[in-house]
This record gives C-alpha cells, sequence and structure tokens, in this order.
C-alpha cells in the first residue's frame, strides 16, 4: 500500500543529537517529535543519566548544545560510551554536520552572531566548534551532510531511520526530480527517462504534469517505454527482499527527467502504484512539483 512516512517508533529508544550550531539540530528535533519522540533541547549532560535511569516510557531524542555551560567532549565521549552498553533502550548518537562555508553562509544569511565567538567573526567560531566537536563526529553512529539537504529532505532521512514501527517492512520511496537542480540527496537507486518522449513539446500537455491520465499515456505510448518500465520493475522488485534482509530501513528510488514535471512524474507513479500491489509500504514525492506549489503558495499570500 502507498503510505506517508511512519508516525510511530519503539518506547525503548534513545537518540542523542549534536553536531555544529547552523547545521539543522532544531530541524532535527522537531523531525523525530513528529514521529513519536518525547524532544528536549539544549539538555545539559549531567542531567542525561538520570534522565534515562528509570525506563523510558517513549522514544526520546535530546539535543547536545556545544553552548551549555556544562558541555565538554570528554564528557559526552564518556556518556556515549556508557549509553552504549546499556541494555534497556536502543541507542543512537546522530551528528549533524556541514561544511565551514555553508554555516558561514547561514549565519550570514541570518545575520546571527556565533554562540562560540560572540565577539568575533563567524568563521573563529565555526572554525573553533568544528575543532571542539570533531571526536564526537568520529563516534557517531549516524553522520548527516546538511549542507544540500532542505529541511523537508532533513526530515525525511530522520523519518526514514527513525520513525520505523517494530515488525514494520522496509519502506520504498518514490520520487521524481529535475536533473537542472541535481539528483536529490539520499537517493538509493536513479534512473534517467530523458530519452522518452517529451510532453512539454505538446502544447496541451505543457501546463500539466506526470499525475495526469493524458500526460501519463503520452508517456506510456513511446514504444520504448514498456522495456524501460519493466525491466526497473523486476530489478527494484528483485533488490527489495536482498535490501530487506540487509536490515535497511527505507529504500529510496529517483527518476529524473529535464524539468522534473512530466516524464519522471509519470515513470515514479505508475512504479509506487505497482509495487503498492505488494507486500512494500511505498510512498511517493514530486520534488519539482512541490517547488511549484510552494512558489505559489508564497505567490498567492503576498
Amino acid at each position: 500500500m502507498i503510505q506517508e512516512p511512519g508516525q510511530t517508533t519503539s518506547a525503548a529508544r534513545l537518540v542523542l543529537l549534536t553536531g555544529p550550531s547552523g547545521a539543522g539540530r532544531s530541524t532535527a528535533l522537531k523531525a523525530l517529535e513528529d514521529v513519536g519522540f518525547e524532544a528536549i533541547d539544549n539538555m545539559p549532560i549531567s542531567l542525561v543519566r538520570p534522565l534515562v535511569a528509570a525506563p523510558l516510557e517513549r522514544p526520546l531524542a535530546l539535543v547536545l548544545d556545544s553552548r551549555n555551560r556544562d558541555f565538554s567532549v570528554n564528557a559526552l565521549l564518556a556518556l556515549v560510551a556508557d549509553l552504549r552498553t546499556a541494555s534497556q533502550f536502543r541507542f543512537d548518537l546522530v551528528f549533524l554536520d556541514c561544511p565551514m562555508a555553508a554555516l558561514i553562509r547561514r549565519f550570514s544569511e541570518t545575520r546571527r552572531r556565533h554562540p562560540l565567538s560572540p565577539d568575533g567573526t563567524v568563521r573563529d567560531g565555526v572554525a573553533l566548534e568544528a575543532r571542539l566537536l570533531g571526536p564526537v563526529r568520529l563516534r557517531a553512529d549516524v553522520l548527516i551532510e546538511t549542507e544540500t539537504l532542505t529541511p523537508h529532505d532533513l526530515r525525511a532521512r530522520l523519518h526514514m531511520l527513525f520513525g520505523d514501527t517494530p515488525g514494520q517492512s522496509m519502506r520504498v520511496q518514490i520520487e521524481s526530480f529535475s536533473y537542472k537542480r541535481g539528483i536529490p540527496a539520499g537517493v538509493d537507486l536513479v534512473f534517467d527517462c530523458r530519452f522518452l518522449s517529451n510532453p512539454h513539446w505538446e502544447q496541451r500537455l505543457r501546463a500539466l504534469d506526470g499525475r495526469d491520465p493524458e500526460v501519463a499515456a503520452f508517456v506510456a505510448s513511446d514504444i520504448r517505454f514498456d522495456k524501460f518500465f519493466w525491466r526497473v520493475h523486476d530489478l527494484v522488485e528483485s533488490l527489495l527482499p536482498e535490501y530487506a534482509q540487509e536490515r535497511k530501513t527505507q529504500l529510496t528510488i529517483g527518476f529524473g527527467c529535464t524539468g522534473g514535471q512530466h516524464r519522471s512524474v509519470a515513470t515514479a507513479e505508475k512504479l509506487a502504484n505497482t509495487l503498492a500491489q505488494t507486500e512494500w509500504q511505498v510512498s511517493k514525492r514530486h520534488r519539482e512539483l512541490e517547488r511549484i506549489a510552494a512558489q505559489t503558495a508564497i505567490t498567492g499570500n503576498e
């Protein structure tokens, strides 16, 4: 069946979130809260052990911030070592990272001072925090580079990793995208639809997208489509059990075309609908259509 990412998770799960300022910790914490985690920001390291000593009634996500007055790399590493030996919950250390240039740009765009360099330059603060957190980054169970991720992408990645329900099978996400804007981050398998006949050149179809039956029929009418689609389908169907056997929680499949509006959308829709007839849990995302809808909403509110 086709469904959105799961909204529940195991009660005995603990996630510590850390990383440099500006890398997306707040967005990540909200994403985990959305899938059922109790979320606590800027948690002092000294209070973590007393907090988790009792059984966790809900999954718990904590942000450990280098700005906190009791923050210490050695104390954090010691805490992580202790939590990894605990048997009463499943533990992960998640490190959100971003290159220095991107962090500097983000601080410049928001005109904020860096918390570790309030009287100096943003560059000094970013560099200091990178040195400080270097040993923590090496110990991370999950490392997420956020430079190319939108907030939506980051939320989707965390939903994929931590939104699972015990006993639930691997999720399959089918995405469409435009090559002009690059391949989406985190896609496992990518297929190029640009060789197919393009509905863009048909005046009656140009303003429509691949979800429209007329556009889907046009794309499918290309004599090359059936061979392409069913070879992809058979490949994916043969790989899904293998990925699931390796305990992969989500497989993301991307279809790209020039504009991300017609061919890739129609093909992604068809594969999602076909796989949804089996036991696989399938979700769909059309990146460029989401972007157009967001821009339209902004314009309409101005």
